[in-house]
């Protein structure tokens, strides 16, 4: 009697334990197969100077950037395509380098403001290629896009986002629909909340003002004064370049609190612990020159946190390889179990097959009505440049002329009180091929081109870059089509910047 009383509580007790495991087991099937979220914090022309990339300057002033790393996975040697917005959203927003899609020179495929692109003018992308927003939709994903797109290729908007505004919904208006970047205000209001089913998983890019904004969102009591922040020795010590260079680490320190205020608003919504974090930039500082617009470490080194619950790496990694913006078009689609198309430049970043890369590629073409072009390499320890427009120096024409930094150089060029070195390098020719051993010489001051020592190295680079040309089909190699270039013409040519410009030769046949 006594021994079935008991085998009948065991029994009754076994199955309560196998009722409670049944019911984990579900529940973490379900958490496994819930798809992330995944969201694209975009800053415009940031620059890391932020304490988890080393810096003292902002050192406990991007704390929550810095807590971000901690949380998830920081690389240190993130590249993007293009020192020029355009370009890299181009390049980004497809997985493929801009200049195989031909979508290298900025702002092109673009028309009279608020007018759609005729269509002579138009770029469409290969009718096989889809954006990465399509590809997520295609993977069941709701979109959106708050912000700017700036893409140089024709398209329907809402074939992209799910999520715009009324004026948002003409297809190909230039390529820049959407073109203010929508803050907290409106978040809440077209964003993730938009959605009309919530158990369906986003997609979403915010794009934050980051170089762009200067100080305007530093906390109180954070912004920095200009005595604080040492120069580069590439610029002259005076007053404009001072400002330039510390308002871009106070914009450091603004863009860590609009990625809090992100966070938080993700947090209220009960959206955080179901969503990947993307953080990065598309190029460089924008606040003085060598940055943004060019192939030095400053225009292309960009930011680069993946934080999210959802994937497999050991918390507060550091990733010192060298890595792509175009990885994280192909490590989005990844971590969304969403169709990798074989064109895909990149390679996702948490993938067992995942392969080191020895070089990453960047271009730089016509940016706003200046003509130049540029391709350059950086491997572990050497950046490659080629100049194919050397005898058009730095600080050749361009849409910054009226700045305090740009007066100031040239007034101290005439004046004769740039360094040797200042000299040469902003006025003067520039050299065909460049050279520099970054561990040696991080602000690439020290060309070693010509150095007969590092003659098998240039060579090696040059290998590469010219393999990658032919590889790749780099558009690049051949002249903008005329109605573009006459496009870009029609658009600044009554503006005083460029009529007092010396302009570049090609712009003379439509005078």
């Amino acid at each position: 009697m006594t021994y079935k009383k008991i085998t009948k509580i065991q029994i009754k007790y076994a199955l309560i334990l196998l009722g409670i495991g049944f019911l984990y087991s579900c529940n973490a099937q379900n958490k496994e197969d819930k798809k992330p979220n995944i969201l694209w914090i975009v800053a415009e022309d940031l620059s890391p100077f932020m304490e988890a990339y080393g810096d003292t300057i902002n050192k406990n002033h991007t704390l929550v950037i810095d807590k971000m790393a901690s949380e998830g996975v920081l690389f240190k040697r993130a590249y993007t395509t293009a020192p020029v917005c355009s370009a890299s959203r181009s390049a980004l927003i497809t997985g493929v380098m801009q200049t195989t899609t031909g979508t290298h020179q900025h702002r092109s495929s673009r028309f009279t403001d608020g007018e759609i692109v005729p269509e002579e003018l138009r770029i469409y992308l290969p009718k096989e290629m889809k954006t990465i927003p399509e590809l997520m939709k295609d993977a069941g994903y709701f979109t959106f896009n708050n912000g700017k797109d700036d893409y140089n290729f024709h398209y329907n908007r809402l074939d992209l986002y799910d999520v715009s505004t009324k004026e948002d919904y003409k297809p190909g208006m230039n390529g820049w629909q959407g073109n203010k970047a929508k803050h907290m205000s409106s978040i809440t209001k077209d964003a993730w909340n938009a959605r009309p089913n919530k158990s369906q998983p986003w997609f979403g890019q915010i794009q934050i003002d980051g170089g762009k904004a200067k100080s305007k969102f530093v906390r109180k009591g954070e912004k920095l004064n200009d005595n604080e922040v040492p120069l580069p020795p590439y610029y002259p010590g005076v007053a404009s370049f001072q400002n330039a260079w510390t308002v871009h680490y106070n914009a450091n320190r603004g863009a860590d609190a609009n990625i809090e205020d992100i966070l938080n608003q993700l947090e209220a919504d009960n959206e955080l612990e179901n969503t990947i974090i993307f953080f990065f930039s598309d190029h460089g500082s924008n606040t003085s020159y060598r940055h943004k617009q060019f192939c030095y470490e400053g225009g292309m080194l960009v930011p680069l946190i993946i934080k999210g619950d959802n994937i497999r790496f050991k918390k507060g990694q550091v990733r010192d390889d060298l890595v792509s913006l175009l990885d994280i078009s192909a490590t989005t689609l990844a971590l969304a179990n969403a169709k990798l198309p074989n064109y895909l430049d990149g390679q996702n970043l948490f993938s067992d097959q995942y392969q080191k890369q020895n070089y990453v590629i960047g271009a730089r073409d016509r940016c706003d009505f200046t003509i130049d072009k540029i391709r350059t390499v950086v491997s572990e320890k050497f950046r490659y440049i080629k100049n194919y427009f050397p005898n058009r120096p730095m600080l050749q024409a361009g849409y910054r002329d009226r700045s305090p930094v740009v007066k100031d150089f040239k007034r101290l060029y005439k004046e004769g009180k740039l360094t040797p070195y200042q000299e040469e390098h902003w006025f003067g020719v520039r050299p065909v091929e460049e050279l520099y051993n970054l561990e040696e010489d991080p602000h690439q001051m020290n060309n070693l081109a010509n150095n007969k020592s590092y003659q098998t190295i240039l060579k090696e680079h040059r290998n590469v870059l010219e393999n990658w040309i032919k590889e790749t089909s780099d558009q690049g190699q051949k002249p903008e089509d005329v109605k573009q270039l006459k496009a870009t013409y029609d658009l600044w040519k009554d503006r005083p910047l460029f009529k007092s410009a010396k302009i570049n030769p090609e712009y003379n046949v439509f005078k």
